[in-house]
């Protein structure tokens, strides 16, 4: 089985992709901002992205205002709120404090697809990879809870990065209905659930990631966040072959492409792991 995504195709302006996109609470990018909320079919905020969308379109905020803003509102200033809430935009309550608010947000959203009957390709958010460590970390776990959440590819966008969990072969989505505060139900991951995401045989899912956007950046790294992962790839500069990529043993970082004539196209990158493989790349900043 072969799952082919271009992973940079969000930000083509004549990208093929239908994206739903979601803002955390960082610093926006204002040329990202404005290429993925022209694309997106559904814009939302988690809690104090709300401040920097506000901060970020002065001028001509009526323009841009969320479908949503969820979180348990210990962020978002009370301005910030007071105008959001006079142009009636939805804000949802979600005061559950054992999942990140970029998790409650995306539980939202995935409910939101479903109950608009939405035909989307991929979840794009938009900040979540700098400032805290922790709060990194925790970014790229709910890519982690998603894989139980939805099958949609889900990608975090910042700077000159963009993380991306491929799935294993075999995994499953699992999830439980919860009720919050101003919304009926929607569906997000126990907390205590253990990902199934075991291989029956290694000769499973093949990741073909496209890497010909022009997009792309110089370097490309693999990363066994969640535990060790036995790997494959073609068209890296340094592919590995059935080596298992681990903390404390070996991890792929500071990776490159296949070198390619400047006539030609790129080959893509082909990946396969017994367990689900951070992806992360560099753009292009032009």
């Amino acid at each position: 089985m072969e799952d082919t995504f271009t992973p940079l195709d969000c930000l083509l302006p004549a990208g093929k992709q239908k994206i739903c996109l979601l803002i955390l609470n960082q610093p926006l990018d204002a040329d990202y901002l404005h290429v993925l909320w022209r694309k997106a079919v559904i814009r939302a905020c988690a809690d104090g992205a709300a401040n920097h969308l506000y901060h970020a379109t002065d001028g001509h905020r009526d323009s841009f205002l969320p479908d949503y803003i969820s979180g348990d509102f210990d962020s978002i200033t009370p301005e910030v709120r007071s105008f959001y809430e006079g142009k009636k935009c939805r804000l949802i309550e979600t005061a559950d404090q054992d999942l990140t608010d970029f998790t409650k947000c995306l539980a939202i959203l995935l409910e939101e697809i479903k109950q608009r009957s939405l035909q989307v390709d991929t979840v794009v958010t938009l900040g979540g990879l700098a400032g805290r460590l922790d709060q990194t970390m925790a970014s790229i776990e709910t890519l982690f809870h998603a894989q139980n959440m939805t099958e949609l590819p889900v990608i975090i966008l910042q700077g000159c990065s963009l993380a991306y969990l491929l799935r294993a072969q075999g995994s499953r989505i699992r999830t439980q209905s919860v009720t919050l505060i101003g919304i009926t139900s929607f569906i997000v991951p126990p907390r205590a659930l253990k990902t199934d995401c075991t291989i029956p045989s290694f000769e499973g899912m093949r990741h073909r990631l496209d890497v010909n956007t022009g997009l792309e950046g110089d370097w490309c790294s693999l990363i066994p966040v969640g535990g060790p992962c036995v790997t494959r790839t073609t068209g890296l500069k340094w592919n590995l072959d059935g080596q298992v990529l681990q903390f404390g043993k070996l991890v792929s970082t500071s990776n490159t492409y296949e070198a390619h004539d400047a006539e030609e196209d790129r080959k893509p990158v082909l990946v396969q792991s017994d367990r689900p493989l951070l992806w992360s790349m560099g753009i292009h900043r032009k």
